[in-house]
């Protein structure tokens, strides 16, 4: 069963930009481990994985998306 990474919800934000990920497509991951960084308007924050597995990176650092989008999945 995969666990989806979201762009989490922060405030009033709509959206976030995907600054770098930590963590490479296809690593192994721990719950918990940094798995990347987002910045909003207001501050630039790390994203722990919710899970263990194996990383699948879907939206691609640069990138600009909105709050609540899936990101990556890990199986």
């Amino acid at each position: 069963m995969a666990t989806d990474v979201i762009m989490p919800r922060m405030g009033d934000m709509e959206e976030g930009t995907l600054l770098r990920w930590l963590i490479e497509d296809g690593q192994a991951v721990s719950k918990g481990q940094p798995l990347l960084v987002i910045q909003t308007e207001k501050a630039n924050l790390e994203i722990e994985a919710p899970a263990s597995g194996t990383l699948t990176i879907l939206v691609q650092a640069g990138e600009t998306v909105p709050m609540g989008t899936v990101v990556a999945r890990i199986a």
